[in-house]
């Protein structure tokens, strides 16, 4: 009897060290992330038609007046890297969220005409109506939460199943671009450049007064949507496993889109649709983390690392500038064929 029993003490201590692993792992690649975001974040402080060194960007961060480099760091950069950091962030924890609780890597809002929502109306706001600023941020957060309200109604039938809700998405997404090609056409030529910069996706227009609203909201909602992450383990196992566990699988679903609609539209509203985030922040944060624990702090710091690198090269690397979201389109549509392909060969539905 006793060496029957006597191998459990090993396996018990094979856990351990497993878990152990894993929780070493974790910890080393979201610190590598935060230093990687810190790292870029200091070169896009300093590079530029006129550079500053990383002494002059610090003297500038700790309120020193520092000839030049006051104003290239403290007016022109700064708020353009905190933006960036801020609507990765938003775009890859949003986007997790939708990949993890739909349990498909293509239920992106930028897939699945959530972010094709914000973009419309923000377009038919900017050509029909000339709308700027507040009042067009308001617009297209208000959009992008009627859109996705819309899609998910569409897509019930006694719950709600990620393959139908992400072909229902992209048809509702198609629908809307036809929207935005329509307003494009009857817009003066004004409105129509002014409406083509912000579908890009660009940090061109970030300044303070832009980065104090953008970071209260997302203040609010991404603490709210970390909460209720809490349940998408359980949502993950199924609707009746997750009923067992005592989470109201719709009700669950319900919250989760809402906040996480909330947060990709707040970052939209700020700069503009910028492609393929949202898209790519899960996926990579998964293949770092090996499967090692929640993915919604790893995705935002992938996030913010996209958006802020895609703009550095843009900027400052290619023969011509490029606004941010064209480097990331660049990124993404590669990605995407080759998941289309892959699901394709493995029978796989959408």
């Amino acid at each position: 009897m006793t060496a029957a029993l006597a191998p459990a003490p090993a396996a018990g201590a094979v856990v351990a060290r497993g878990r152990r692993a894993r929780t070493r792992r974790r910890r080393t690649v979201l610190v590598v992330l935060v230093l990687a975001v810190l790292a870029v974040a200091v070169l896009a402080l300093c590079v530029g038609e006129r550079s500053s060194s990383p002494a002059e960007v610090l003297r500038v961060l700790l309120g020193e007046q520092v000839p030049g480099a006051s104003f290239n760091v403290g007016v022109l950069r700064a708020p353009r890297v905190l933006t960036g950091i801020l609507v990765g962030v938003a775009f890859g924890m949003g986007g997790v969220v939708f990949q993890t609780m739909l349990r498909n890597p293509l239920a992106s809002p930028d897939i699945i005409g959530v972010s094709a929502g914000s973009s419309a109306a923000a377009v038919v706001a900017i050509t029909l109506f000339g709308l700027s600023g507040a009042a067009l941020s308001v617009v297209a957060v208000v959009a992008g939460l009627a859109v996705a309200a819309a899609i998910y109604a569409l897509s019930w039938r006694s719950g709600v199943q990620g393959a139908r809700l992400v072909l229902i998405g992209i048809a509702v997404g198609a629908m809307l671009d036809s929207v935005i090609g329509y307003a494009l056409t009857r817009a003066g030529v004004y409105d129509a450049n002014e409406a083509l910069r912000w579908l890009t996706g660009s940090l061109n227009s970030a300044f303070w007064p832009g980065v104090g609203p953008l970071a209260a909201a997302l203040a609010v909602l991404l603490p709210v949507l970390l909460v209720l992450a809490r349940r998408l383990p359980a949502l993950q196992l199924g609707d009746d496993a997750a009923a067992g566990l005592g989470v109201s699988p719709d009700r669950s679903r319900l919250g989760l889109l809402l906040v996480a609609v909330a947060v990709i539209a707040v970052a939209t509203a700020a700069t503009g649709p910028i492609a393929f985030v949202a898209f790519l922040s899960g996926p990579i944060a998964h293949r770092l983390m090996r499967g090692t624990g929640a993915l919604l702090v790893p995705a935002a710091l992938v996030g913010a690392l996209l958006v802020l690198s895609a703009d550095l090269v843009g900027q400052h690397l290619l023969v011509h500038r490029f606004p941010v979201g064209v480097v990331t389109g660049v990124l993404g549509a590669p990605y995407l064929l080759w998941l289309l392909a892959r699901t394709n060969r493995s029978g796989g539905s959408l």
